[in-house]
Protein backbone atom coordinates (compact mmCIF):
# COMPACT_ATOMS: atom_id res chain seq x y z
CA UNK A 1 0.00 0.00 0.00
CA UNK A 2 1.03 3.61 -0.56
CA UNK A 3 2.12 6.46 1.69
CA UNK A 4 -0.17 9.28 0.54
CA UNK A 5 0.06 13.02 1.20
CA UNK A 6 -3.43 14.52 1.38
CA UNK A 7 -3.36 18.31 1.13
CA UNK A 8 -6.31 20.05 2.75
CA UNK A 9 -7.00 16.78 4.54
CA UNK A 10 -8.69 18.45 7.51
CA UNK A 11 -11.56 19.78 5.41
CA UNK A 12 -14.93 18.33 4.41
CA UNK A 13 -13.79 15.91 1.71
CA UNK A 14 -10.51 15.02 3.42
CA UNK A 15 -12.26 14.17 6.68
CA UNK A 16 -14.49 11.70 4.82
CA UNK A 17 -11.69 10.38 2.59
CA UNK A 18 -8.89 9.73 5.07
CA UNK A 19 -10.67 7.05 7.17
CA UNK A 20 -11.53 5.26 3.91
CA UNK A 21 -7.90 5.39 2.74
CA UNK A 22 -6.67 4.04 6.08
CA UNK A 23 -9.26 1.26 6.02
CA UNK A 24 -7.92 0.27 2.58
CA UNK A 25 -4.46 -0.09 4.12
CA UNK A 26 -2.85 3.14 2.92
CA UNK A 27 -0.68 5.25 5.19
CA UNK A 28 -1.72 8.91 5.23
CA UNK A 29 0.08 12.16 5.90
CA UNK A 30 -2.17 15.23 6.14
CA UNK A 31 -0.89 18.66 5.06
CA UNK A 32 -3.19 21.53 6.04
CA UNK A 33 -2.84 25.16 7.15
CA UNK A 34 -6.04 24.84 9.26
CA UNK A 35 -7.50 28.04 7.80
CA UNK A 36 -10.77 26.20 7.12
CA UNK A 37 -10.24 22.63 8.33
CA UNK A 38 -9.82 21.14 11.79
CA UNK A 39 -7.87 18.11 13.00
CA UNK A 40 -10.89 17.29 15.19
CA UNK A 41 -12.74 16.19 12.02
CA UNK A 42 -10.34 13.23 11.67
CA UNK A 43 -9.36 12.68 15.31
CA UNK A 44 -10.33 9.00 15.37
CA UNK A 45 -8.16 8.11 12.36
CA UNK A 46 -4.49 7.14 12.10
CA UNK A 47 -2.43 9.74 10.21
CA UNK A 48 0.65 11.92 10.34
CA UNK A 49 0.00 15.65 10.43
CA UNK A 50 2.07 18.49 8.97
CA UNK A 51 0.75 22.01 9.45
CA UNK A 52 1.68 24.24 6.55
CA UNK A 53 0.63 26.16 3.45
CA UNK A 54 0.90 24.80 -0.10
CA UNK A 55 2.49 28.12 -1.13
CA UNK A 56 5.43 27.49 1.23
CA UNK A 57 7.97 25.49 -0.78
CA UNK A 58 10.05 24.52 2.25
CA UNK A 59 7.02 23.23 4.16
CA UNK A 60 5.80 21.32 1.10
CA UNK A 61 9.24 19.78 0.52
CA UNK A 62 9.36 18.59 4.12
CA UNK A 63 5.85 17.11 3.93
CA UNK A 64 6.78 15.20 0.75
CA UNK A 65 9.64 13.26 2.35
CA UNK A 66 9.03 9.53 1.87
CA UNK A 67 5.71 10.06 0.07
CA UNK A 68 4.58 7.80 -2.80
CA UNK A 69 1.73 9.94 -4.13
CA UNK A 70 -0.46 12.99 -3.53
CA UNK A 71 -4.19 13.63 -3.31
CA UNK A 72 -4.42 17.40 -3.67
CA UNK A 73 -7.60 18.76 -2.06
CA UNK A 74 -6.33 22.06 -0.61
CA UNK A 75 -8.02 24.99 -2.36
CA UNK A 76 -9.78 28.33 -2.07
CA UNK A 77 -13.16 26.83 -2.87
CA UNK A 78 -15.78 29.57 -3.26
CA UNK A 79 -16.96 30.89 -6.64
CA UNK A 80 -18.55 33.98 -5.07
CA UNK A 81 -15.48 34.78 -2.97
CA UNK A 82 -13.24 34.33 -6.01
CA UNK A 83 -15.20 37.12 -7.75
CA UNK A 84 -14.72 39.33 -4.69
CA UNK A 85 -11.02 38.51 -4.31
CA UNK A 86 -9.55 37.04 -7.50
CA UNK A 87 -5.95 37.68 -6.44
CA UNK A 88 -6.19 35.54 -3.31
CA UNK A 89 -7.97 32.82 -5.27
CA UNK A 90 -5.15 32.80 -7.85
CA UNK A 91 -2.46 32.87 -5.18
CA UNK A 92 -3.80 29.83 -3.33
CA UNK A 93 -5.22 27.72 -6.12
CA UNK A 94 -2.83 28.35 -9.00
CA UNK A 95 0.47 29.38 -7.38
CA UNK A 96 -0.09 26.92 -4.52
CA UNK A 97 -0.80 24.05 -6.90
CA UNK A 98 2.19 24.91 -9.07
CA UNK A 99 4.40 24.98 -5.99
CA UNK A 100 3.12 21.57 -4.87
CA UNK A 101 3.68 20.04 -8.31
CA UNK A 102 7.14 21.56 -8.61
CA UNK A 103 8.26 20.23 -5.22
CA UNK A 104 6.78 16.82 -6.11
CA UNK A 105 8.85 16.90 -9.32
CA UNK A 106 12.00 17.61 -7.33
CA UNK A 107 11.26 14.77 -4.90
CA UNK A 108 10.46 12.29 -7.64
CA UNK A 109 6.80 11.91 -6.59
CA UNK A 110 5.08 11.00 -9.84
CA UNK A 111 1.52 10.14 -8.85
CA UNK A 112 -1.05 12.91 -8.18
CA UNK A 113 -4.81 13.11 -8.00
CA UNK A 114 -5.91 16.73 -8.36
CA UNK A 115 -9.31 17.99 -7.18
CA UNK A 116 -10.73 20.00 -10.05
CA UNK A 117 -14.29 21.15 -10.71
CA UNK A 118 -16.96 20.51 -13.30
CA UNK A 119 -19.39 23.40 -13.71
CA UNK A 120 -17.10 26.26 -12.73
CA UNK A 121 -14.39 25.10 -15.13
CA UNK A 122 -16.65 24.40 -18.10
CA UNK A 123 -18.80 27.52 -17.62
CA UNK A 124 -22.14 27.95 -19.36
CA UNK A 125 -22.44 25.02 -21.77
CA UNK A 126 -25.30 22.82 -22.91
CA UNK A 127 -25.45 19.97 -20.38
CA UNK A 128 -24.65 17.20 -19.83
CA UNK A 129 -20.98 18.17 -20.14
CA UNK A 130 -18.17 15.64 -20.46
CA UNK A 131 -14.41 15.54 -20.89
CA UNK A 132 -14.72 16.73 -24.51
CA UNK A 133 -16.65 19.88 -23.57
CA UNK A 134 -14.72 23.08 -24.24
CA UNK A 135 -13.92 24.94 -20.99
CA UNK A 136 -15.07 28.56 -20.88
CA UNK A 137 -15.04 29.50 -17.17
CA UNK A 138 -17.02 32.55 -16.07
CA UNK A 139 -15.51 32.96 -12.58
CA UNK A 140 -11.93 33.40 -11.31
CA UNK A 141 -12.39 30.13 -9.38
CA UNK A 142 -13.17 28.25 -12.61
CA UNK A 143 -10.29 29.94 -14.43
CA UNK A 144 -7.90 28.97 -11.64
CA UNK A 145 -8.92 25.32 -11.81
CA UNK A 146 -8.53 25.35 -15.59
CA UNK A 147 -5.05 26.84 -15.19
CA UNK A 148 -4.21 24.08 -12.68
CA UNK A 149 -5.37 21.44 -15.15
CA UNK A 150 -3.02 22.96 -17.72
CA UNK A 151 -0.17 22.44 -15.27
CA UNK A 152 -1.42 18.90 -14.59
CA UNK A 153 -1.08 18.22 -18.32
CA UNK A 154 2.31 19.91 -18.74
CA UNK A 155 3.89 18.27 -15.67
CA UNK A 156 2.57 14.87 -16.75
CA UNK A 157 4.07 15.25 -20.22
CA UNK A 158 7.30 17.06 -19.29
CA UNK A 159 8.26 15.02 -16.24
CA UNK A 160 6.68 11.60 -16.77
CA UNK A 161 4.11 12.06 -14.00
CA UNK A 162 0.71 10.38 -13.75
CA UNK A 163 -1.81 13.11 -12.88
CA UNK A 164 -5.57 12.62 -12.83
CA UNK A 165 -7.74 15.74 -12.53
CA UNK A 166 -11.09 14.77 -11.04
CA UNK A 167 -13.79 17.29 -11.89
CA UNK A 168 -16.08 17.19 -8.87
CA UNK A 169 -19.81 17.81 -8.96
CA UNK A 170 -21.30 19.71 -5.98
CA UNK A 171 -20.48 17.48 -3.02
CA UNK A 172 -22.80 16.98 -0.04
CA UNK A 173 -22.61 14.90 3.11
CA UNK A 174 -21.41 14.80 6.73
CA UNK A 175 -18.67 17.05 8.15
CA UNK A 176 -19.78 19.99 5.99
CA UNK A 177 -21.09 22.33 8.72
CA UNK A 178 -18.32 24.84 7.92
CA UNK A 179 -18.95 24.88 4.16
CA UNK A 180 -20.70 27.71 2.28
CA UNK A 181 -22.51 25.76 -0.43
CA UNK A 182 -26.25 25.79 -1.05
CA UNK A 183 -27.00 22.60 0.90
CA UNK A 184 -25.27 23.86 4.04
CA UNK A 185 -26.80 27.33 3.77
CA UNK A 186 -30.32 25.97 3.18
CA UNK A 187 -30.11 23.49 6.07
CA UNK A 188 -28.84 26.12 8.51
CA UNK A 189 -31.60 28.51 7.41
CA UNK A 190 -34.24 25.89 8.26
CA UNK A 191 -32.62 25.11 11.60
CA UNK A 192 -32.50 28.82 12.51
CA UNK A 193 -36.06 29.49 11.26
CA UNK A 194 -34.77 31.88 8.60
CA UNK A 195 -35.93 32.16 5.02
CA UNK A 196 -34.06 30.10 2.44
CA UNK A 197 -32.39 32.65 0.16
CA UNK A 198 -32.11 31.69 -3.51
CA UNK A 199 -30.14 33.87 -5.92
CA UNK A 200 -31.92 34.02 -9.26
CA UNK A 201 -35.31 32.52 -10.11
CA UNK A 202 -34.44 29.07 -8.76
CA UNK A 203 -34.22 27.48 -12.21
CA UNK A 204 -30.41 27.36 -12.26
CA UNK A 205 -29.34 23.72 -12.14
CA UNK A 206 -26.56 21.77 -10.47
CA UNK A 207 -25.26 18.22 -10.16
CA UNK A 208 -24.88 16.76 -6.66
CA UNK A 209 -22.77 13.85 -5.45
CA UNK A 210 -22.69 12.23 -2.03
CA UNK A 211 -19.27 12.59 -0.42
CA UNK A 212 -18.73 8.85 0.18
CA UNK A 213 -19.35 8.16 -3.52
CA UNK A 214 -16.89 10.91 -4.41
CA UNK A 215 -14.28 9.46 -2.06
CA UNK A 216 -14.54 6.02 -3.64
CA UNK A 217 -13.91 7.71 -6.98
CA UNK A 218 -10.83 9.49 -5.60
CA UNK A 219 -9.44 6.25 -4.18
CA UNK A 220 -10.09 4.42 -7.45
CA UNK A 221 -8.26 7.16 -9.37
CA UNK A 222 -5.27 7.02 -7.03
CA UNK A 223 -5.02 3.23 -7.05
CA UNK A 224 -5.50 3.00 -10.82
CA UNK A 225 -2.71 5.54 -11.45
CA UNK A 226 -3.65 6.14 -15.08
CA UNK A 227 -0.71 6.98 -17.31
CA UNK A 228 -0.11 10.63 -18.19
CA UNK A 229 -2.76 13.32 -17.74
CA UNK A 230 -6.43 12.36 -17.46
CA UNK A 231 -9.33 14.76 -16.73
CA UNK A 232 -12.34 12.83 -15.46
CA UNK A 233 -15.77 13.97 -14.25
CA UNK A 234 -17.04 12.53 -10.96
CA UNK A 235 -20.71 13.44 -11.00
CA UNK A 236 -24.18 12.31 -10.11
CA UNK A 237 -25.40 12.68 -13.69
CA UNK A 238 -28.72 14.26 -12.63
CA UNK A 239 -29.74 17.85 -13.33
CA UNK A 240 -31.45 19.41 -10.30
CA UNK A 241 -32.73 22.99 -10.05
CA UNK A 242 -31.79 25.05 -7.02
CA UNK A 243 -35.49 25.45 -6.21
CA UNK A 244 -35.99 21.67 -6.37
CA UNK A 245 -32.96 21.21 -4.11
CA UNK A 246 -34.48 23.58 -1.55
CA UNK A 247 -37.79 21.72 -1.72
CA UNK A 248 -36.07 18.36 -1.18
CA UNK A 249 -34.23 19.72 1.86
CA UNK A 250 -37.43 21.18 3.28
CA UNK A 251 -39.13 17.80 2.76
CA UNK A 252 -36.26 16.00 4.49
CA UNK A 253 -36.44 18.40 7.45
CA UNK A 254 -40.17 17.76 7.83
CA UNK A 255 -40.77 21.51 8.18
CA UNK A 256 -43.42 21.89 5.53
CA UNK A 257 -43.93 25.19 3.66
CA UNK A 258 -40.68 26.71 4.92
CA UNK A 259 -40.40 30.17 3.28
CA UNK A 260 -38.05 30.93 0.38
CA UNK A 261 -36.93 34.32 -0.89
CA UNK A 262 -35.54 34.99 -4.36
CA UNK A 263 -32.83 37.64 -4.83
CA UNK A 264 -30.93 38.78 -7.94
CA UNK A 265 -28.55 36.27 -9.52
CA UNK A 266 -24.92 36.50 -8.43
CA UNK A 267 -22.07 37.16 -10.87
CA UNK A 268 -19.84 34.21 -11.75
CA UNK A 269 -22.31 31.41 -11.09
CA UNK A 270 -23.10 28.95 -13.88
CA UNK A 271 -26.74 28.82 -14.99
CA UNK A 272 -27.09 25.13 -15.91
CA UNK A 273 -24.74 22.26 -15.13
CA UNK A 274 -24.62 18.53 -14.83
CA UNK A 275 -22.06 16.07 -16.11
CA UNK A 276 -21.86 12.70 -17.80
CA UNK A 277 -19.67 10.28 -15.80
CA UNK A 278 -19.25 7.60 -18.50
CA UNK A 279 -15.47 8.02 -18.63
CA UNK A 280 -15.20 7.63 -14.85
CA UNK A 281 -17.24 4.47 -15.11
CA UNK A 282 -15.12 3.10 -17.95
CA UNK A 283 -11.68 3.95 -16.51
CA UNK A 284 -12.31 3.77 -12.77
CA UNK A 285 -15.42 1.64 -12.35
CA UNK A 286 -17.09 4.69 -10.80
CA UNK A 287 -20.83 4.53 -10.24
CA UNK A 288 -22.71 6.71 -7.69
CA UNK A 289 -24.52 4.52 -5.16
CA UNK A 290 -26.42 7.21 -3.24
CA UNK A 291 -29.28 9.09 -4.91
CA UNK A 292 -29.90 12.75 -4.11
CA UNK A 293 -32.87 12.15 -1.83
CA UNK A 294 -30.91 9.68 0.28
CA UNK A 295 -27.85 11.95 0.29
CA UNK A 296 -29.95 14.86 1.55
CA UNK A 297 -31.50 12.70 4.28
CA UNK A 298 -28.08 11.49 5.45
CA UNK A 299 -26.71 15.03 5.41
CA UNK A 300 -29.72 16.44 7.29
CA UNK A 301 -29.42 13.75 9.97
CA UNK A 302 -25.75 14.65 10.46
CA UNK A 303 -26.58 18.38 10.61
CA UNK A 304 -29.19 17.78 13.30
CA UNK A 305 -26.62 15.91 15.42
CA UNK A 306 -24.06 18.64 14.83
CA UNK A 307 -26.57 21.33 15.81
CA UNK A 308 -27.18 19.50 19.08
CA UNK A 309 -23.41 19.42 19.69
CA UNK A 310 -23.12 23.15 18.95
CA UNK A 311 -25.73 24.03 21.59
Amino acid sequence: MSYILVTGGCGFIGANLIPMLVKKGHQVRVFDNLSKGNTAYIKNTSFDFFEGDIRDDLAVAKALEGIDGIIHLAAYGSVVESVENPMENFDINVKGTFNLFNEARKKGVKQIVFSSTGGALIGNAEPPVNEESVPRPISPYGSGKLCCEAYCSSFAHSYGMNITALRFANVIGPISWHKKGAVTVFMKAIMNNNKIIIYGDGNATRDFLYVKDLCWGIIAAFEKSLAGFNPIHLAGGREVSVKELAELIISSSDKKNHPMEFLPKRIGEVERNFANYDRANELLGFEPKTNLEEAINLTWDWFKKEQANEQ
